[in-house]
C-alpha cells in the first residue's frame, strides 16, 4: 500500500520546452521525469534489517509448532526442548528463514511493482519502507511507499495501483503452492480446546485440494511455514485491493469510477465495520481503515489531467482486480477452532 500526497503537490513532469507566449496553451511534446529521491537510504535499510529479524523470529517459533504432529503436540512438547533452550541454536532461526525470506519476497515484490510503477510515470515515490513488529504471528505490519508528487492521469493512477498487488499476487501463488508441498495432513487431538483456526481463503481451499485432495474429518493440514507466510500474503494482497479511499484497491476505483468511487469507498467502510462485528480479528484493520478515510477524507485527490479516460484493456483488468480480492479474502482470517474439517 503506499499513501498519496493529497492535491497538492508540484507536477511530476516538467515540459522539454514552452511556447514563445506564455499564455498560449500548449501540450508538451517531451517530458522528462523528474528523478526518484534518493530518501533515507539508510532508514530503510534498517527497518528491512529489523523486520528481517522479527519475522524470523516468528518464523522460527512457526516451524518449532510445525515439527510437532497436532495429535500429540501435548505429550510431545512436554519431552521435546522448549523454546528457550533453541535461542542460542542456530538452526533455530536457519528454520524461521522458510517463512521470514518468503513474505519478505511477497511484500517486497508488492512495493516494488508500486515503485517501478512510479518510475515509468515519472511520479516521484520514495522506496519500500518495512514495518518490523514483535507479533509472534507475522513479525511484521507490512510495507509501504510514498508517493511524494501528483500523478499525471487516471492511466498512471491505475497502472501505479494495480502494479503492487499483481506483483505480490504472482509471488504469494508459487509460494503456496510450495508450502502446502512441505506440510503435511496430522489427525487432531481429542482435546481441541488450544487450537486456532485461520480462514482459508477460496484460492488456499483450491491449492489445497489440489495438493492433499479430500481431508478426512478428525484431520487437518499443519500448515508448513512457507504455506503461513503464502497465507498472510493472500491477506495483505486481499487487505490492499479493497476499494477504499487511497489503499491500492481505491486508486483502482478512482480510475475507474472516477468521483463515483466515494460512494464505493463509503459502502467499503460499512462492510468493514460489519466484518469487525462479526470477527474480532478485523477490529484491528478496521480502525486504521477508519482513521484513514477521517484524516485524508473518503474522496480519492484528482490527478493532474483527471478528464483522460481509462481504456478498456485496463478496465477488464480492474475486474481481474476483484477477481483476485474474492480468491485471496476470508471473512474471518483466525479465530478458535470450532471442530473437525
Amino acid at each position: 500500500m503506499h499513501p498519496s500526497t493529497g492535491p497538492e503537490g508540484p507536477s511530476p513532469v516538467l515540459p522539454e520546452f514552452a511556447p514563445a507566449d506564455p499564455n498560449d496553451y500548449y501540450e508538451p511534446l517531451v517530458t522528462k521525469p523528474l528523478p526518484p529521491p534518493a530518501g533515507r537510504l539508510w532508514v530503510q535499510i534498517l527497518l528491512l534489517a529489523l523486520t528481517l529479524v522479527t519475522t524470523t523470529i516468528a518464523g522460527s517459533c512457526h516451524y518449532y509448532s510445525f515439527t510437532f504432529d497436532l495429535a500429540t503436540a501435548n505429550a510431545q512438547s512436554a519431552a521435546a526442548p522448549s523454546i528457550d533452550s533453541l535461542l542460542y541454536q542456530p538452526m533455530f532461526y536457519l528454520h524461521g528463514l522458510w517463512y521470514s525470506l518468503t513474505i519478505l519476497a511477497i511484500l517486497g515484490c508488492h512495493e516494488m511493482g508500486h515503485y517501478i510503477a512510479c518510475l515509468r510515470y515519472g511520479v516521484v515515490a520514495t522506496r519500500p519502507f518495512f514495518l518490523p513488529a514483535p507479533l509472534p504471528l507475522t513479525g511484521t505490519l507490512g510495507a509501504f511507499i510514498k508517493i511524494k508528487s501528483r500523478i499525471p492521469n487516471k492511466t498512471a493512477l491505475f497502472d501505479i495501483g494495480i502494479a503492487g498487488p499483481l506483483a505480490g499476487f504472482v509471488v504469494a501463488v508459487p509460494a503456496l503452492f510450495i508450502g502446502l508441498l512441505l506440510s503435511r495432513v496430522d489427525h487432531l487431538p481429542a482435546d481441541q480446546s488450544g487450537l486456532i483456526e485461520l480462514g482459508e481463503p477460496l484460492l488456499f481451499k483450491f491449492a489445497a485440494w489440489l495438493v492433499w485432495g479430500h481431508v478426512a474429518d478428525g484431520s487437518s493440514i499443519n500448515m508448513h511455514p512457507m504455506a503461513f507466510a503464502a497465507w498472510f500474503g493472500l491477506l495483505a494482497t486481499a487487505l490492499n485491493l479493497f476499494p477504499v479511499a487511497q489503499l491500492d484497491g481505491g486508486h483502482i476505483s478512482y480510475a475507474v469510477l472516477g468521483t463515483r468511487s466515494t460512494i464505493v469507498t463509503l459502502a467499503m467502510v460499512g462492510v468493514a465495520i460489519a466484518l469487525a462485528l462479526t470477527s474480532s480479528s478485523w477490529i484491528a484493520w478496521t480502525v486504521l481503515l477508519l482513521i484513514m478515510v477521517v484524516t485524508l477524507g473518503p474522496r480519492h485527490p484528482p490527478t493532474l489531467y483527471d478528464d483522460e479516460p481509462l481504456d478498456r484493456r485496463r478496465v477488464m483488468l480492474a475486474v481481474v482486480a476483484m477477481i483476485i480480492l474474492a480468491l485471496c479474502f476470508t471473512p474471518a482470517p483466525i479465530g478458535p477452532f470450532l471442530g473437525t474439517q
